[in-house]
């Protein structure tokens, strides 16, 4: 492994510019290499919702570093061991679940950094070339880091603005369905008033304090919709997703062509 990739999507979203890429949960480092070939900036490896070990997690961010995008994982948790590992085999970024307080973002950070901004602990093996480019590593990555947090509990919202002051909070993703469910509504409707509403409170307290937001969108014309609404961090989907649309609207014409006839 060469010397640590500059972050550009750290650097895109700091400078209040866009950027898109996809959620990974197919497992697939194949699935990974492809979507990295067709433009996304950035790769989000699922480990929270999956059965992906760290061997595997380690093979797709391999895969993905033959591309241009950079590679991400949603950490199961916000211990401090599952986000030093991400980093520690190559990830450029972390993706924390269930996020609540301030505190506990500032905690996610120093996870994150080496000492003596934060308490991670050395040993980045694949990530400094084991070893060959340590000084390196050392060196850039407590700026090179993106640290997401999703936003999808009630204590969240209610203290938004207290964790986007926390420094090294570089982006916050609106989690719907979880979201939705804290609110008391199907998980399944992730699209409701109440959700649009904290959507726009993201966007209020981004533009205060300096964090991208972030959101998924599941079309093209979901795409410009949040990208017009304020919205940095554009999650076009996920890979099973995107494959299983294709297939079913395939199939669908197919079976309106034949029954036509």
């Amino acid at each position: 492994m060469a010397r640590m990739r500059n972050n550009y999507v750290r650097d895109k979203l700091r400078r209040g510019e866009p950027s898109i890429g996809v959620f990974l949960g197919l497992e697939s480092p194949n699935a990974a290499e492809l979507f990295g070939h067709q433009g996304f900036e950035w790769l989000l490896i699922e480990t929270e919702h999956n059965g992906l070990d760290a061997a595997e997690v380690e093979s797709m961010v391999r895969a993905i570093e033959t591309t241009e995008a950079i590679p991400l994982v949603r950490v199961p948790s916000h211990d401090q061991v599952p986000i030093q590992r991400a980093l520690d085999i190559g990830a450029l970024g972390v993706k924390v679940p269930m996020i609540k307080t301030a505190e506990e973002a500032q905690k996610i950070v120093s996870f994150s950094r080496y000492p003596s901004e934060g308490i991670r602990s050395w040993g980045p093996m694949r990530a400094s070339g084991y070893t060959a480019h340590e000084p390196d590593y050392f060196e850039r990555a407590n700026e090179n880091i993106l640290v997401t947090l999703i936003l999808e509990t009630v204590e969240a919202v209610e203290n938004l603005e207290e964790i986007c002051s926390v420094p090294g909070i570089d982006a916050i993703s609106i989690g719907p369905a979880d979201l939705g469910a804290a609110l008391g509504y199907d998980p399944l409707v992730r699209v409701h008033p109440d959700i649009e509403a904290v959507g726009r409170k993201m966007i209020e307290v981004g533009k205060r304090t300096g964090v991208a937001m972030g959101i998924s969108a599941r079309t093209q014309a979901d795409i410009q919709r949040r990208l017009d609404e304020g919205f940095l961090m554009i999650n076009y989907g996920a890979d099973y997703a995107l494959l299983a649309g294709l297939a079913r609207e395939g199939i669908q014409t197919f079976r309106d062509a034949t029954s036509a006839s």
